[in-house]
């Protein structure tokens, strides 16, 4: 079980998933070795021996980034795991390094990097630490 969000070019004005247009095609995020040299560029200390599948560690959680072999790349999911709000500044810092925005698959809501942008991680948290129970 993981928090789930989509990396990819989504237009600039939608704030959530529902006002993206139905007819919308994004564009891709590039070339499969340009989105893992810019992933590399900002966060070094990403493990990209799978260049399908990477993975970030920090000190209480992880990122399985999920490029995959497609090319060029047109999304990419991050699968979060663990608990702790430092997770979200790497997260920010991956959709920058893509020019892209970020999706939190939970909530149908871009992360913005204002208050609100935690509520998925949070509830994900309560999900599995069993505060929460499934609906």
């Amino acid at each position: 079980m993981s928090w789930d969000l989509l990396v990819f070019h989504a237009p600039e004005g939608a704030t959530a998933v529902d006002e993206i247009p139905n007819d919308f095609d994004p564009p891709t995020l590039g070339s499969g070795a340009d989105v893992r040299q810019r992933l590399l560029d900002r966060l070094p200390e990403l493990d990209l021996s799978d260049s399908a599948w990477g993975l970030l560690s920090g000190p209480t959680w992880s990122i399985e980034v999920n490029i995959g072999s497609e090319d060029p790349v047109g999304s990419i999911m991050l699968h979060v795991r663990g608990g702790g709000d430092d997770v979200l500044p790497v997260i920010a810092l991956i959709g920058e390094a893509l020019g892209a925005r970020v999706l939190d698959m939970s909530t149908g809501n871009f992360l913005t990097g204002r208050a609100g942008d935690a509520d998925g991680w949070h509830g994900f948290q309560q999900y599995r630490n069993g505060v929460l129970g499934p609906s």
